[in-house]
């Protein structure tokens, strides 16, 4: 299952305020976790899909710069968008 225009649009709204802020750090942060998720469900099936295996850990790493980012910019919107996405740091 993809990741749809429609689930992308709730996550905008939701995270970024509206549909068309798509390039808030929190959104986008959102954004890629759902991406992760959808990628480990299918590695736990797929344990041998060495290319989604590196896409998985391409966007592990841009959610963690993206992460140190938020944090050098406002602490409590970090904080709140760890404990939203229910993230451990």
């Amino acid at each position: 299952m993809q990741l749809t225009a429609e689930r992308k649009k709730e996550i905008f709204k939701q995270f970024g305020g509206n549909e068309a802020n798509t390039g808030i750090s929190e959104a986008q942060i959102a954004l890629f976790s759902e991406r992760i998720t959808h990628l480990t469900e299918h590695l736990r099936s797929n344990k041998k899909d060495f290319g989604t295996q590196r896409s998985l850990m391409r966007l592990v790493g841009k959610r963690k710069k993206l992460l140190s980012f938020l944090k050098e910019e406002d602490i409590s919107r970090y904080r709140n968008i760890l404990k939203e996405l229910n993230l451990r740091k």
